[in-house]
């Protein structure tokens, strides 16, 4: 259980994520998540990244029951600082991130994601972002870099799910496999990367972040001010005090 890093094959390693029941982070994990893409990504050998995780879904978000269990406000800061850090990672990560999606890509799932140079999704992964549902704001700025501006603005509101393979009709998954061919699919991608020169790649990473629209650093900073804001007002309190109740979802994450 947790961030374990290893390295398949020579230019790719693989970063691995496993929280059971359904990877939803607690604030140690994503600052564990945050670490590891970091350091993977620095090391010279290293020329692209899989970011995979165990289980029946990809990332539920923050682990909302630590919160529920804080008294105060440190848990929300601790996950939020931890998401933006986790997040920031895997954009900023010197060698292309490549990202393998299966089940349920939910609220701080989606900022690993739109954070990624590529997706691989499995034939039953959904991408959205719940945070309606429970009494937070945050990541619509990486959900945009996935759909168009006014599915992005329906999915967010209605807190709906979209699939792979609409994702990959938008354009923002590579690649849609049965689950069982996952793994294998995103390698496949990452060998592809891996065989061009190390020191161009991180060139081409740079020079591709820095022509960016917009700066997904600052971007999601300032919704995470609005989920602050949520708390303090206490209609956050009163939407997580009906977590659980809806059983068709049965996902423990925000983001």
């Amino acid at each position: 259980m947790g961030v374990s890093t290893s390295e398949t094959e020579k230019g790719v390693a693989v970063v691995s994520v496993d929280f059971p029941p359904v990877n939803a982070l607690p604030v140690r994990g994503w600052y564990d998540l945050a670490d590891a893409v970091r350091v993977t990504g620095r090391d010279p050998g290293v020329r692209c990244v899989v970011l995979t995780a165990a289980g029946r879904g990809f990332n539920a978000g923050v682990d909302i029951k630590e919160m529920q269990r804080d008294e105060g406000h440190g848990a929300l800061i601790g996950a939020n600082r931890g998401c933006f850090e986790a997040f920031a990672a895997v954009y900023e990560c010197e060698v292309p991130v490549v990202a393998a999606v299966q089940g349920f890509c939910l609220g701080g799932g989606i900022g690993l994601a739109g954070n990624a140079d590529a997706i691989v999704a499995s034939e039953d992964a959904v991408f959205g972002l719940p945070e309606l549902d429970r009494g937070a704001l945050g990541a619509a700025t990486h959900l945009a870099r996935l759909v168009p501006q006014h599915l992005m603005r329906a999915l967010y509101y209605t807190s709906r799910t979209a699939t792979a393979e609409e994702l990959h009709r938008h354009g923002s998954v590579w690649k849609v496999v049965p689950r069982a061919e996952l793994l294998g699919a995103a390698l496949e991608l990452a060998r592809e990367i891996s065989a061009k020169d190390g020191y161009l790649l991180r060139l081409a990473k740079a020079a591709i972040n820095g022509i960016d629209p917009v700066d997904v650093r600052r971007s999601y900073r300032f919704e995470q001010g609005f989920t602050f804001e949520a708390n303090l007002s206490g209609v956050a309190d009163r939407v997580r005090a009906a977590f659980g109740s809806d059983k068709d979802r049965g996902e423990e994450g925000q983001s």
